[in-house]
């Protein structure tokens, strides 16, 4: 593994030690009133402060519930907030749980930091935040972004964050995208980091697939029930660059963002169109993996605090496109 994601892990150096944990993604020590922001600049605080009291007077006049618990007067309560910032304390690799991005030989293609294992609170907030984008949950979600990013390129100084392009189809049924507006706020707190908006899908991404997988035609939709081969399949030649921009990327260090990993495939196929236009492909960052690491490998990270695999993967809800 080359640049900056060689001092993220050793399992493709074939280093082994009895170490649990790798020491480059070790969350930054707390502070108090971490909470409350994460902002140096005076300015980005009151802006902190002022979007918070809004969202408190919003609540008094239409009425919101927490997402995750149900609890009044609340997008995402102080509870399950801080549940979120528990599960993406620590991030980790994750391209071993996603098999399109290793070769049949088990080396790595494209390493991947994801910031939490998908499940629970965090799991729940994303998905409610890629339905309906609200601000108070985009928050929570970009600092944890930004906290993988961090860990992904320490200092950063002079990469450029390539964001997965969404589908046009689920694009016109949000009226956003959630990787986009995840990235908008996790840059406010990556200094020396850019941000390239440099992927489009294209017009005819990769067969269409029938609805048990083979034969027939499918309408545009998400990757949600698709397995490896499908989603293989499916994003194939499914990304380009957008005109004029090969100059923006040829030749720089870069790293893909996305929301999910499952099987590896779409980050797979940015990886290509960058590739393919010159860029220095470094790795990606993800919010959220949807299996934890390998845990009998000694350099992969803990999960978290829960413990079993089973407790990792029971609830997991599906991912949406």
């Amino acid at each position: 593994m080359n640049g900056a994601f060689r001092r993220i892990g050793t399992a493709a150096s074939g280093h082994q030690d009895n170490r649990r944990t790798d020491p480059d993604l070790q969350p930054p020590p707390p502070w108090a009133a971490l909470h409350r922001g994460e902002h140096e600049a005076g300015l980005l605080r009151l802006i902190d402060w002022l979007a918070g009291a809004l969202a408190d007077l919003l609540a008094l006049a239409v009425p919101v519930d927490c997402v995750c618990c149900g609890a009044e007067d609340s997008t995402l309560c102080p509870s399950c907030a801080g549940r979120i910032r528990q599960l993406t304390r620590q991030p980790f690799r994750a391209e071993s749980g996603a098999p399109a991005l290793m070769d049949v030989g088990g080396a790595i293609m494209l390493p991947v930091v994801a910031a939490g294992v998908y499940r629970d609170e965090l799991a729940q907030g994303l998905l409610s935040f890629k339905r309906h984008g609200q601000h108070q949950l985009g928050r929570s979600l970009g600092r944890a972004l930004a906290g993988a990013a961090r860990a992904a390129v320490p200092g950063g100084n002079g990469f450029l964050l390539i964001p997965v392009p969404t589908s046009t189809a689920a694009y016109v049924n949000r009226g956003f995208s959630p990787v986009h507006l995840l990235l908008k706020e996790a840059v406010r707190q990556l200094p020396g980091i850019g941000v390239a908006d440099v992927l489009a899908k294209t017009a005819a991404p990769g067969p269409l697939l029938g609805t048990h997988g083979s034969g027939g035609r499918k309408g545009a939709g998400g990757q949600k029930g698709l397995g490896r081969g499908a989603r293989s399949r499916r994003v194939r030649g499914s990304m380009r660059l957008r005109r004029g921009a090969r100059a923006l990327v040829a030749g720089r260090p870069c790293i893909i963002v996305d929301d999910v990993l499952t099987t590896g495939a779409t980050v797979g196929e940015a990886a290509r169109a960058l590739h393919l236009a010159g860029a220095n492909v470094r790795g990606a960052v993800v919010l959220a993996a949807t299996r934890p690491p390998d845990t009998t490998e000694p350099d992969a990270m803990a999960p978290g605090p829960s413990g079993s695999r089973h407790d990792l993967e029971k609830n997991k809800p599906g991912k949406d496109e």
